[in-house]
């Protein structure tokens, strides 16, 4: 079942990725258009903007059409942090907005942010839900998890239908704390990437708690949303060429993770 739903068939003309097969798309966002060509190899998924050429390490290589040079967001894959196996059904649905989440707990250490993230999907998965609610996680050093697959619906403990939106959670309790520079840079960085990648604009950026009665994502960060702080930011790197995205699995993502849990990144 998880292989049918997972990317399963096109959607306004975008073909969902796989994590074995290929993705080719164009759209304009924010008043730039930028192409996309992309391979994918060995379970690593890049996309790119720009007029470059992007080999990671895990063999995936992008082609990008003549544009702005573009700038490089690196996600911790689903295997290298150690997420959970998908339990039972994902429903798919069109992403067509972006809307910014927290965890609602206080960080600690750094070093904790990966076993943050497999707690987080235990217990949402002891919560009945498939996975974790959210598409991409931010710690407060900026590194960028995977989540659920983009093409899944996510899920919510409050009223509001999260069909057709594109769920990045900051770690962080934000009504108590402020969101650090590295993690806010992050975040501009996934929703500008996701931004060109669906199809939708700066402009359907949001707060969890605009969409129901909730302070998720937190003052803080809700704040950031309301002076179109985030927005300027996302609209600046799309402007400036767009965002890729490169998975990092195998040794290249448990690499990473060890840096992290050793307090090293």
């Amino acid at each position: 079942m998880l292989g049918v739903l997972v990317g399963a068939g096109t959607a306004g003309g975008w073909t969902w990725w796989l994590r074995s097969g290929s993705v080719t798309a164009a759209s304009q966002a924010a008043g730039a258009a930028l192409s996309i060509n992309m391979t994918t190899r060995t379970g690593a998924t890049t996309a790119a903007f720009g007029s470059t050429t992007t080999t990671t390490s895990a063999e995936t290589t992008i082609t990008a059409g003549p544009e702005a040079a573009m700038g490089r967001l690196e996600v911790i894959c689903r295997e290298a942090w150690g997420a959970s196996s998908i339990q039972g059904q994902l429903v798919v649905h069109r992403i067509e907005r972006l809307t910014v989440h927290h965890t609602a707990v206080e960080v600690g250490r750094a070093s904790e942010a990966p076993r943050r993230m497999r707690s987080y999907q235990n217990f949402h998965q002891e919560s009945g839900w498939p996975d974790v609610a959210y598409h991409y996680l931010i710690d407060a050093n900026g590194h960028v998890y995977e989540g659920r697959p983009v093409s899944a619906r996510g899920d919510t403990f409050t009223e509001y239908d999260p069909t057709g939106h594109f769920l990045v959670c900051c770690d962080g309790h934000f009504d108590q704390q402020g969101l650090p520079a590295a993690q806010l840079g992050s975040l501009a960085d996934v929703l500008a990437w996701a931004a060109v990648q669906f199809g939708v604009g700066p402009s359907t950026i949001a707060g969890h708690g605009d969409f129901a009665a909730t302070t998720c994502p937190g003052s803080h960060v809700a704040g950031l949303i309301a002076d179109r702080t985030v927005q300027s930011m996302v609209g600046q790197r799309i402007a400036a060429g767009g965002v890729s995205l490169s998975l990092l699995c195998g040794r290249a993502g448990l690499d990473r993770v060890a840096e992290i849990e050793a307090g090293r990144l």
